[in-house]
Parts: C-alpha cells; sequence; structure tokens
C-alpha cells in the first residue's frame, strides 16, 4: 500500500499531508512532533463508522503512514461508548427535527421576532443554484471584513477562483441557501447531508445588513428544508469548543434551538510518544486545556488587539503633496 500526498484545507490554508487509503476511506496524518492519524473530513465522510478498530489499525500500520496516535468518532444518534480506548467527549450544536413547527413554536420570543423582522425588511430567502452569480455574492462578503468573531477572517482576501473552488465540496450532497435584499446576496449558508444530518458547512452574511437579522433567517428555511427532506438532526458545528463555553456564538445557538450532543471520539496510541499525547490530553489544544478564566482573559485580550488593528487599517494616511 503507498502513502500519497493529499491536499487538506487547516484555518483557511491549503496545506499538504501523507495519506493512504484503510478499508475503504482515505486517512490523513497530521502533526510535526506527534503524528496523529484521522480520516479525512471525518465530519462529512459518509462511510460507516469504525466497527473494528483493532482490524483498522493493522490495516493502517502496513500502509506506512507514519502514526503514533489514531483518532475517530462515533456518530451521533450512536451515543453509547463501544470500545475501551480512551475517550474524549465532542459535541454538536444540534436540533433533532420532527416538525418545523415543533422548532419554530418552542423558539424564544426573540428569535421569532428577529425572524419575522428579516422578512418585514425586506429580506427574502430561498435554496439557490451554485453558479457564478451566487459565487459573486459569496466572494463579496467573504472580502466585507478581514476580523471577523474577534480574529483574523481565514476567507478574507482569496480571489473568485478560489472561494469557488473551496466553496464547491460536496456539491452532489449539498444545499446553498441565499438570503437576498433588493437582489444582493446578503449572506448564505451550505448545508452538507450526511446520512440523516445535515451539517452547516458555512454560514455567513454581511455585517453592513446585520440590522435585518439575515441569520434569522437563513436559520429558519435551513430548518425547514432540512424538515421537508427528513433530516434527523440539524447540525451547526459544536455548541462550545473546549473550555470555551460562553460566548455570543453559544448563546445566538441557544435562542434558535440548538442544544448540545455529547459524543465519544476514541484515541488510541500506537508509540510512546502517542502514549504520553494521550495520558496528558494533549490533543484538546489550549482552548481544551487552558482554564475557562484564563481562557476568557485571553480571547478578550485578542478580540482587542484585533479591534485597534482593525481601527488603524481603517485610517487613510493622507497623500503628500507637492509644495
Amino acid at each position: 500500500m503507498a502513502v500519497n500526498l493529499v491536499e487538506i484545507r487547516v484555518k483557511g490554508k491549503n496545506t499538504m499531508v501523507p495519506s493512504a487509503v484503510v478499508d475503504g476511506r482515505t486517512v490523513i496524518a497530521r502533526g510535526k512532533w506527534v503524528k496523529t492519524v484521522s480520516i479525512r473530513d471525518e465530519d462529512y465522510d459518509q462511510s460507516e463508522p469504525v466497527t473494528n478498530p483493532e482490524a483498522f489499525v493493522a490495516e493502517l500500520q502496513k500502509t506506512g503512514l507514519p502514526a503514533d496516535v489514531v483518532t475517530f468518532f462515533q456518530r451521533p444518534p450512536d451515543l453509547r461508548p463501544k470500545f475501551s480506548y480512551p475517550i474524549e467527549w465532542e459535541n454538536y450544536a444540534a436540533v433533532p427535527i420532527t416538525t418545523y413547527e415543533q422548532w419554530w413554536n418552542q423558539l424564544p420570543q426573540e428569535a421569532r421576532k428577529n425572524t419575522r423582522r428579516a422578512a418585514k425588511r425586506g429580506v427574502e430567502v430561498k435554496v439557490a443554484p451554485f453558479d457564478d452569480e451566487l459565487v459573486r455574492g459569496i466572494h463579496k462578503i467573504c472580502n466585507e471584513s478581514p476580523v471577523r468573531q474577534g480574529r483574523p477572517f481565514w476567507h478574507y482576501g482569496k480571489d473568485l477562483e478560489t472561494i469557488k473552488r473551496e466553496h464547491a465540496t460536496y456539491l452532489e450532497r449539498s444545499d446553498f441557501i441565499g438570503a437576498y435584499f433588493q437582489g444582493e446576496l446578503i449572506g448564505f449558508i451550505k448545508l452538507t447531508y450526511v446520512g440523516r444530518m445535515a451539517l452547516i458547512m458555512t454560514i455567513l452574511a454581511l455585517n453592513a445588513h446585520y440590522d435585518k437579522r439575515p441569520m434569522n433567517a437563513l436559520l429558519a428555511k435551513a430548518m425547514e428544508v432540512c424538515a421537508q427532506k427528513g433530516v434527523a438532526y440539524f447540525i451547526y458545528g459544536s455548541y462550545v469548543y473546549g473550555n470555551k463555553k460562553d460566548s455570543s456564538l453559544v448563546e445566538f445557538k441557544r435562542r434558535n434551538g440548538f442544544e448540545q450532543i455529547n459524543f465519544p471520539r476514541y484515541y488510541i496510541p500506537l508509540t510512546w510518544k502517542g502514549k504520553i499525547h494521550v495520558a496528558l490530553r494533549l490533543y484538546r489544544g489550549p482552548v481544551g486545556l487552558l482554564p475557562g478564566p484564563v481562557l476568557n482573559v485571553l480571547l478578550k485580550l485578542r478580540d482587542w488587539f484585533y479591534a485597534r488593528k482593525k481601527k488603524a487599517a481603517a485610517v487613510k494616511v493622507p497623500e503628500a503633496k507637492d509644495e
């Protein structure tokens, strides 16, 4: 079996990583000091979950792919751990779907009010084809601001062709929903279907039209589409990220009917480095290892730094005049 290089996107940047095919899946190895092997695009992979980890690891080792740790998760709604390997509980922000009406009726009054406000202020929401017109609108949204949610925005500054290529993944099982004001795209969602789950791959809106609440309108339309398709779970990323448990995004998800669903992720150490890595839970990274109060202080400092940077960039330096 051969080891190849494949392209993946990490924090908006494309990079090449070693890969191999194991049990019909493409797996990748990431990390410098510790090589962690996982299924490529695991959240969106349509393959059956790993049912025989021993056989999976044995086949992996035959490929020659460097591996200190193997990790995989158990996809909802199968939530009870099946294996005895070290576990880390991950989570989704999810809406279990029965009907659109049930979701709508249990929303807080404020969320319903914001969705109605979008319609009253002229926002039209509809499923949109992935064509050049939509891509131009997405490109404009991506290049509105270099900072979003207090940090540099990954897609800012990318050209039209790059935006088109990066949003063209899984088109055969994805829907794009656009929010329009006077014919202009002011927000969009990309929904990708995995089994009976619909995952938000991207959701963005123009900050300039925040007063029209396009995000609320987009979520309502996405929920309607999911209910029509018989989707069991509507997923909006993670509910909480490590020890970052309080944020405006978490509150926004809660107000729109999303709840936390925990599921197990397994870590199988294969080398002494892997055993240290798993024993110390270094796979959590800073967001999962730092205490919540410390993390909150650092996040506020980050927000302050990028706000200052954005403000400084907006100040135009006057041109020198010839005397």
